[in-house]
C-alpha cells in the first residue's frame, strides 16, 4: 500500500521546528541555485527564520539589489499596462454607448419628423418625390384604417345580432313558461271546482243550480 499524503501544519515543538527549518532552508537554497545554473534564470530568494534571521540567495551574475530593482520596474510597468487596458476598455465602452445613443437620437428625430409630416406640418422643404411618398404612405394607412373599421363594424353587428337572438329566445321561453303556468292554474281551478261540487250536500247543489 502506498503512503498517504502527509498533512502540512505548523510544528508545535520549537526545537523540531528549528531543525526542520534549517534542513528545508538548505534544500530550498540548493534548488534555487540549481534552477539558476541549469536554466540561466535570475533568481532572488529571501527567507526569514522564525527568530527573524535573514537568509538570502541571488544569482551570481546579478546582485540581489539588481534583481529586486528589476522586479519593481516590472511591477510598475505591469500596473501601468493594466491601468491602460482598463482605461482603453472604458473608452471603448463609452464610445460604443455614445454611438448607440447617437443612433437612437437619429431614429427618434426621423420618427418625429414623419409624424409632423403626416399631420401636414413641415412640408415646405420637401420636394415632389418626398411629398408623393408621404401621400402614398397616408393612403396605405387610410386603407388599413378603413379595413379595420369595417372589420370592427362587422364584428359589432354580429355581436348585436347574437344578443338580439338570445333575447328573443329568452322571451319565447318566458312566454311559453307563462302559458304553461296559466294552463296549470286553470286545470287546478277546474279540479278544485269539481271536487267542491262532489263534496257539497245535494240540497246546496240544487240551490246553486236554481
Amino acid at each position: 500500500m502506498g503512503r498517504g499524503r502527509v498533512q502540512l501544519k505548523r510544528i508545535e515543538n520549537k526545537l523540531s521546528r528549528q531543525v526542520t527549518f534549517s534542513k528545508r532552508r538548505t534544500g530550498l537554497l540548493k534548488k534555487a541555485h540549481e534552477i539558476s545554473v541549469l536554466c540561466d534564470a535570475d533568481i532572488a530568494l529571501i527567507v526569514f527564520s522564525p527568530r527573524g534571521k535573514l537568509f538570502e540567495y541571488s544569482t551570481h551574475s546579478r546582485s540581489m539589489e539588481a534583481i529586486l530593482e528589476r522586479y519593481e520596474q516590472y511591477s510598475y510597468e505591469e500596473k501601468l499596462l493594466t491601468k491602460s487596458e482598463v482605461e482603453a476598455q472604458g473608452f471603448c465602452e463609452e464610445g460604443r454607448w455614445n454611438l448607440e445613443s447617437s443612433k437612437l437620437r437619429s431614429k427618434i428625430e426621423v420618427l418625429e419628423k414623419n409624424i409632423r409630416n403626416y399631420v401636414g406640418e413641415g412640408l415646405e422643404p420637401l420636394n415632389f418625390r418626398e411629398l408623393q411618398s408621404i401621400e402614398q404612405q397616408l393612403e396605405t394607412a387610410l386603407k388599413r384604417v378603413r379595413t379595420r373599421k369595417n372589420q370592427v363594424m362587422h364584428e359589432s353587428f354580429l355581436e348585436l345580432h347574437n344578443k338580439e337572438r338570445a333575447l328573443q329566445e329568452q322571451n319565447t321561453a318566458l312566454s311559453k313558461k307563462l302559458k304553461e303556468n296559466e294552463m296549470n292554474d286553470k286545470q287546478q281551478n277546474t279540479q278544485a271546482h269539481a271536487i267542491s261540487k262532489v263534496m257539497m250536500p245535494p240540497w246546496l247543489l240544487r240551490h246553486m243550480n236554481e
